[in-house]
């Protein structure tokens, strides 16, 4: 669902990451990059209002109004929606390089 709402809003470079084992805190990472500060935006709240239907509410939501790294944390997942610079920046494909990549079926 997460994916889903992040293509549908023009996210780039989708990737799901599987934790389990590796972590405590969450299961899976969403991570989009978005192409600008107002897309990074829309990218976070289209996932939001998404899973709101399906009646999945974040714990938080951080980062929302420098739109630089939005981090939503539901639990067993977390959303990192990400401008380009600090996608490169922070790179947590590198970082949770342990974790195994989730492969994203067509739509």
């Amino acid at each position: 669902m997460a994916v889903r709402a992040a293509e549908s809003k023009k996210a780039t470079d989708i990737r799901v990451l599987d934790l389990t084992g590796i972590t405590a805190f969450a299961d899976y990472f969403v991570i989009a990059t978005g192409a600008n500060a107002r897309n990074v935006q829309a990218i976070a709240e289209e996932v939001g209002l998404r899973l709101k239907h399906t009646g999945e509410l974040p714990f938080s939501v951080e980062g929302y109004t420098q739109a630089e790294w939005i981090l939503a944390d539901y639990g067993d997942f977390l959303i990192h929606v990400f401008s380009p610079k600090s996608r490169e920046y922070y790179d947590l494909e590198r970082l949770w390089r342990n974790a195994k990549t989730v492969e994203i079926p067509p739509e």
